[in-house]
């Protein structure tokens, strides 16, 4: 598990917890799996507090699942989770954007659209981890302008669920969001375009929320 490995013993429960939450992201704890507390210490070099503490985090987040004194588990992909927060998502995203338009310098917008050229190629060469750090690169610049706190923690805490539909359903030979819809929303950031952005941001979250729709199964 390229995920699952050593931590420097600094902020040892945040590391704990990103190296987890990465590797269910990333499929390599799979959904439905048990997970133990003294195994994964080990892997990462950690005492088992820390990865406790992280646990509990994850289960709040909803990509643990815990029943006391039986297991910890891989919460499944449910379809409606990703819808619900997807809608939470973006509505942060449309908030910070309106907020961050008037803001941007040209040098925001340079971040974007190199950000973006970055997206365009992982998505083409199908490098779902690159294109998913690359699609953040450039909507944190927005989150970051605004400077917005909470919505900036509403966004780390529910794009998780996200992301691991997106790559499954990238692995499995769909898109990975649009790079067009980037280039339409950094077109109107550059223009000053504050309600155009905010119109290709809702876009873009919608296409999130239909590609959970179409994840349900078929009655």
């Amino acid at each position: 598990m390229e995920a699952i490995r050593p931590v420097a013993r600094t902020l040892l429960r945040d590391r704990a917890y990103e190296s987890i939450r990465d590797a269910i992201v990333a499929g390599e704890i799979e959904p439905g799996a048990v997970v133990r507390d003294a195994d994964l210490a080990e892997r990462l070099g950690l005492s088992r507090a820390p990865v406790r503490e992280a646990f509990s985090r994850l289960v709040d987040e909803g990509l643990l699942e815990s029943k006391p004194q039986s297991y910890t588990r891989v919460t499944p992909v449910v379809a409606a989770d990703v819808r619900d927060a997807a809608s939470v998502v973006g509505a942060m995203h449309e908030l910070v954007t309106r907020v961050a338009v008037p803001r941007l310098t040209a040098a925001d917008v340079e971040i974007m659209r190199a950000a973006n050229d970055r997206f365009a190629a992982a998505v083409a060469s199908g490098a779902v981890d690159l294109a998913l750090r690359a699609d953040d690169e450039l909507h944190d610049v927005l989150v970051r302008v605004s400077g917005n706190r909470a919505a900036a923690a509403t966004v780390a805490r529910y794009t998780p669920l996200i992301r691991r539909l997106e790559r499954r359903r990238f692995g499995e030979g769909g898109t990975c969001r649009s790079a067009g819809l980037h280039e339409r929303l950094i077109e109107a950031c550059a223009g000053g375009d504050v309600d155009g952005a905010v119109q290709v941001t809702a876009e873009i979250w919608r296409t999130l929320a239909d590609l959970a729709d179409s994840d349900r199964p078929t009655p």
